[in-house]
């Protein structure tokens, strides 16, 4: 009964797929960009960063934080007065954000002596 094998099995590999799959999907979402639900807006053109910024975050109820943790109204200048003025700022707003209130954060980080200010998108 020896015959040759013309064919490959692929129910076993089929079997280490799925698992393998199941393992990527469940440690997938445990693991976040932000913990702060933002809605960001989209855009066409992305820049790659290497460094690690600031991230301050603008939520579409007007919530401003600072690297996760929440920054009292009128907060931010005592908040960054610890941050290198060399660092990279990233302001992660809600795409329903007013934009006054947007321009206000960016134009305060900007009067601290922040000069790479950026928005963080969404590729579209």
């Amino acid at each position: 009964m020896d015959r040759d094998i013309d064919q490959i099995n692929v129910i076993p590999l089929v079997d280490v797929m799925l698992v393998l799959l199941v393992i990527v999907l469940t440690t997938a979402t445990f693991i976040s960009t932000g913990q702060i639900p933002v809605n960001l807006a989209k855009a066409k053109a992305v820049g790659d960063r290497k460094d690690v910024p600031i991230v301050i975050t603008l939520t579409s109820a007007g919530g401003l934080f600072l690297n996760d943790k929440p920054i009292p109204d009128g907060g931010l200048p005592s908040a960054l007065t610890t941050q290198s003025r060399e660092s990279a700022v990233v302001v992660r707003a809600d795409k329903v954000t007013l934009l006054e209130k947007f321009v206000s954060v960016v134009d305060e980080i900007r009067g601290l002596g922040f000069q790479q200010v950026s928005l963080e998108v969404i590729r579209l």
